[in-house]
């Protein structure tokens, strides 16, 4: 057993002390300014620790991951679906798809409860739940020909849990889609730059795709200098264009977009992954990481304060402007993805083990990856909580609640709490060069705001609103490479759900299967996204209400089945590293369902708000958000759906849960009864490293391994 050296101890050691020190700053100050340099300091130093000693104890010790063992990637090559890809560009893929709109926005509203709440599980959350979730996943897809997560509860519990994981996987994705595709839609509506910019990608991928494939295999930092010397010549001509004669062509109405978006959808969704998928998620991986760790430095070169309280009175009372609802359970289904998030899941079970080189990737890749997503989160959580207080309740609650005018909003603000004059939003608003600030509800807007508020302090006060409309571009970019990513896996879902019935849709490359699967998918996301678009409380509108919730119950649904193989291959010791998960996840989210179904609040309760606004409907009353009597019975038929839909969902994942603990129950008892689908054992041929940089060893093995060949790139 290989012992530690003084060095290796030494730095991790302090790696340990910043973390800790960090924490104890944030969870001890009380009164006293607090730097948000020590929120980064606790999560970098927590996140390097659990990387470096709890991941590689899964990995190796739990999963007991096999280099030799040749993946789907390797054994099923078609170069449609499955195709070996280098580890760079999957990571690149992998981070770009799980990373959609929940680490952006989530924590932004959660800081309505105060910034420690959210720190505290998006950081905790995420080492022992999200990132294990992740990469547990992605281990037993990888060992089962890249099975999508309802496919494998079908034949790991059971037909009939296995069909309510499929029905409740694919109900939960056609909503996360819908949501996703909305938020890009208000994010690029009337904004040629962030229009024109994001279009630049889809050509300048393919470039990079082909590059790899025909012109120079291998040469990854060569098509990465290429890529993103091209991203930057499209962001920077994005505003030029946006001050030409060619705005009007790049500045798109909602409804057009909606087309663009269903269109790319499924050309992403058929073509092979090499060609437009993969190179677009890596090209867009170097913007994202690329800004977050560029704000990161910002906020240690500029130390701006926490402005938001450590914990709100909100948090306590449940009565919060931004969303109603205690702090348990809503904090943490509001956070979402930048914890724990069922739609990655679906990423580990779709493209990603069908592109994966080595098995000894998957720490990389799932658990990294994941990490990565969370600090996100955490700047996000940064950004909404070093801005004014009563800026941030301004710009998050309803026009309904603080009013349409400055003098209004500032009067509703100030008897919260949170003192800001008229003259102080509307200077907000006119610094970002924005009409009005006033209730720009989503959280979109509060993080660009952040954003530019902490690179102005670096750049200087001048540009600040160049940097927030960059951050809403930045946003949108952020959201679709979600979109692209999570309509393929749609895809697998459908065909694998079809394959039970219909044997040729098993085959996931199947090229009618494929473009069935794919318009139905494309089709019912758009749908929704349509609806929505055109009636401002219909369509995905609708069913937003329900996107926090679904996609908890979804990772309910993941930590179920990782526990279930764990047991079932012989891991019984080791079931608590997602069982403990699993049952913090179920009494979160079944306890948020029941409230959101039965409350009595009518903030919190859908089928109570259905009655308030039904009895109003009777009195001939008009009540906010509905703006006419038309608006109110839409907003009956709504809290109808979602509490019924909240319902299902609730009890489909119930019904998995019994089923899962029954099948572990009798593999406890009669391990002789359990039979396992994982692929038998071919030798691997493949030589690649195991991490982002290779070792001395791997360069070594690649080096015998290529003699005489041009060297890939390492």
């Amino acid at each position: 057993m290989r012992t530690a050296n003084a060095r290796t101890i030494v730095i991790w050691s302090l790696v340990a002390l910043v973390g800790a020190t960090g924490w104890t700053v944030l969870a001890l100050s009380r009164g006293e300014e607090v730097s948000a340099a020590w929120m980064v300091a606790a999560a970098l130093g927590s996140y390097a620790i659990a990387y470096r000693f709890y991941a590689k104890f899964i990995a190796y010790k739990v999963l007991k991951v096999d280099r030799t063992r040749a993946t789907p990637a390797e054994r099923l090559d078609n170069g449609i679906d499955f195709h070996p890809t280098d580890r760079r560009v999957l990571l690149g893929h992998h981070f770009a798809a799980i990373a959609g709109a929940g680490p952006l926005v989530g924590p932004v509203l959660a800081a309505q409860m105060g910034y420690l709440p959210g720190t505290i599980w998006i950081i905790a959350g995420v080492i022992l739940a999200g990132a294990v979730q992740d990469m547990v996943v992605l281990f037993f897809s990888t060992r089962r020909d890249g099975r999508s997560l309802g496919q494998m509860a079908r034949e790991e519990i059971g037909p009939f849990g296995g069909a309510a994981a499929l029905l409740a996987a694919f109900a939960i994705m056609i909503i996360l889609l819908g949501v996703l595709a909305l938020v890009i839609v208000n994010a690029l509506a009337e904004s040629p730059w962030g229009t024109f910019s994001i279009a630049m990608t889809v050509p300048i991928a393919l470039v990079m795709g082909f590059y790899l494939r025909v012109l120079r295999p291998g040469r990854v930092a060569e098509v990465s200098l290429i890529g993103v010397s091209l991203l930057l010549v499209a962001l920077i001509a994005g505003r030029w264009v946006a001050e030409s004669s060619w705005a009007e062509a790049f500045t798109l109405a909602p409804s057009t977009l909606v087309i663009w978006l269903v269109a790319y959808g499924f050309i992403a969704s058929i073509l092979p992954v090499w060609m437009l998928l993969a190179p677009r998620d890596y090209l867009s991986t170097f913007m994202k990481i690329g800004t977050i760790l560029l704000l990161a430095l910002g906020v240690v070169i500029a130390l701006p304060t926490l402005k938001m309280d450590p914990v709100t009175d909100f948090a306590s009372r449940g009565d919060g402007p931004v969303f109603a609802g205690s702090l348990f359970p809503f904090v943490f289904i509001t956070i979402a993805c930048g914890a724990l998030s069922g739609f990655h899941a679906l990423i580990s079970s779709g493209t990603t083990p069908k592109m994966i080189q080595k098995e000894t990737q998957i720490r990389m890749i799932g658990y990294g990856s994941m990490l990565m997503e969370s600090s996100v989160a955490v700047m996000a959580l940064i950004a909404a909580s070093v801005i004014d207080p009563g800026l941030y309740f301004a710009m998050n609650a309803p026009a309904g609640v603080i009013g349409t005018s400055v003098e209004q909003a500032s009067q509703v603000v100030s008897g919260w709490g949170y003192q800001i004059s008229p003259e102080q939003l509307a200077a907000a608003a006119k610094s970002v060069e924005e009409s009005t600030l006033l209730s720009r509800t989503g959280g979109a807007p509060t993080l660009a705001v952040g954003v530019s508020q902490i690179f102005s302090e670096v750049t200087g006060g001048g540009l600040k609103a160049f940097w927030y409309h960059f951050a809403i571009m930045f946003e949108a970019l952020f959201i679709l490479t979600a979109l692209d990513a999570g309509t393929r896996v749609g895809r697998f879902m459908l065909q694998d759900t079809l394959g039970n019935v219909y044997k040729p849709f098993r085959n996931v490359s199947w090229k009618p299967g494929l473009i069935i699967t794919s318009a139905i998918v494309c089709g019912m996301w758009g749908y929704f996204l349509w609806v929505g678009v055109h009636e401002p409380l219909g369509g995905i509108n609708q069913l937003f209400p329900v996107f926090g919730i679904s996609n908890q119950l979804l990772a309910a649904v993941a930590l179920a089945v990782c526990t279930t193989l764990l047991i079932k291959s012989g891991r019984l010791k080791w079931a608590w590293i997602t069982g403990v998960p699993l049952a913090w996840d179920a009494v979160v989210t079944l306890t948020a369902s029941w409230q959101k179904v039965f409350s009595s609040d009518p903030k919190v309760g859908f089928f109570k708000q259905r009655q308030v606004f039904q009895d109003a409907i009777d009195r001939g009353e008009i009540l906010p958000p509905a703006k006419s009597m038309d608006d109110m019975h839409t907003v009956v038929t709504n809290s109808t759906v979602d509490g019924a839909l909240t319902a299902v969902l609730a009890l489909l994942i119930v019904v998995v849960l019994v089923d899962s603990t029954r099948i572990c129950v009798r593999h406890i008892r009669r391990p002789e009864l359990t039979t396992l689908t994982e692929a038998p054992y071919v030798e691997s041929k493949i030589v690649a490293p195991d991490g982002l940089i290779a070792t001395r060893e791997e360069k070594e093995e690649i080096r015998r391994a290529t003699v005489g060949t041009a060297a890939p790139g390492d």
